[in-house]
């Protein structure tokens, strides 16, 4: 459960000391960036086409409830950041801001970004991010994260419903491609975040946090990412012959997961030297930027043909 951590200072007031730094670490930026801009891919990429205003505030709505996701998360996971020394200096853990104040601006946030979202485009994609938020606070953070090394897993649905989102709110529907999609980011989460495990593989233990490498071994997580990085780079080019990407895509995708595939590979090998641990930060690296470079692909692609169908 959450610590009770209290203001510095000994203040009780709900925001007493916090800072707007303070309120945006708390909504996880990093993370967001990446959720909303899958959003917005897949509000393009989707047949049909919100009004550009209502477009925007669609974005805001799901950058809005992801940050009230994050909020809560943290919230609920105080104690084990003040235990890992890469979130320790999180606000709660500092004492920056209190569990309650977490708690009420987490369900704030949550509550404004699916109503905004319902006004700005449909129902649909209004609970699909209502979901999203569940899944994410209540499924992943409270149930699944402390129990099973499977956390990330299962967890990464969460993750992996953003494009969907952002597709719902355009088409009004889902489709396969949205399946194709989810299942790009659902695929790929297991080997960005064992990578970031096998780097901080007693930073989770000293947690109690039952991530693969502390149960199955580096060994057997190793080859989980390689499995995994395969599904993902295959996933990753099916848009092209599905029909909702052109050959420049496909050709990128390609690229792209050729390189997933070889970073992967490299973490392979037995770790008796330094060059695993190297390995494993170039591939949690590249994993970021492999996801950002196929959305925006698919982004860049879709723009371009509808100009040219246009013009």
């Amino acid at each position: 459960m959450p610590v009770t951590h209290e203001p510095l200072g000994g203040q009780r007031l709900l925001f007493g000391r916090t800072t707007l730094i303070d309120l945006l670490a708390l909504v996880k930026p990093r993370v967001m960036v990446l959720a909303v801009f899958t959003a917005l891919v897949g509000l393009v990429v989707a047949p049909g086409a919100l009004p550009p205003i209502q477009a925007l505030v669609a974005i805001g709505a799901i950058a809005i409830g992801a940050g009230g996701a994050g909020a809560l998360n943290m919230w609920y996971d105080a104690d084990i950041d003040a235990a890992m020394a890469r979130t320790r200096q999180r606000p709660l853990p500092r004492g920056r801001v209190t569990p309650t104040a977490a708690l009420i601006f987490g369900l704030t946030l949550s509550v404004c970004g699916t109503v905004l979202l319902v006004a700005a485009a449909n129902g649909l994609a209004a609970m699909l991010l209502a979901f999203t938020i569940f899944f994410y606070a209540v499924v992943y953070t409270i149930w699944l994260k402390r129990r099973t090394p499977q956390n990330i897993v299962i967890g990464g649905a969460a993750g992996a419903l953003p494009p969907v989102i952002g597709w719902a709110a355009s088409a009004g529907s889902l489709g396969a491609e949205a399946a194709v999609l989810f299942l790009i980011v659902f695929l790929w989460t297991p080997p960005h975040f064992w990578a970031l495990a096998l780097l901080r593989e007693h930073d989770y233990k000293r947690a109690s946090i039952p991530m693969m490498p502390n149960v199955a071994g580096s060994a057997s997580t190793r080859r989980q990412i390689f499995a995994y990085a395969l599904a993902t780079a295959f996933t990753g080019v099916l848009p092209w012959p599905l029909g909702f990407a052109g050959p420049v895509f496909g050709l990128g995708a390609v690229a792209l997961g050729a390189g997933l595939i070889g970073k992967a590979w490299l973490t392979l090998k037995p770790p008796r030297t330094s060059g695993p641990a190297r390995a494993e930060r170039r591939l949690f690296a590249y994993s970021i930027i492999y996801l950002f470079a196929l959305f925006a692909l698919l982004l860049t692609d879709t723009v371009a043909t509808r100009a040219l169908i246009a013009g």
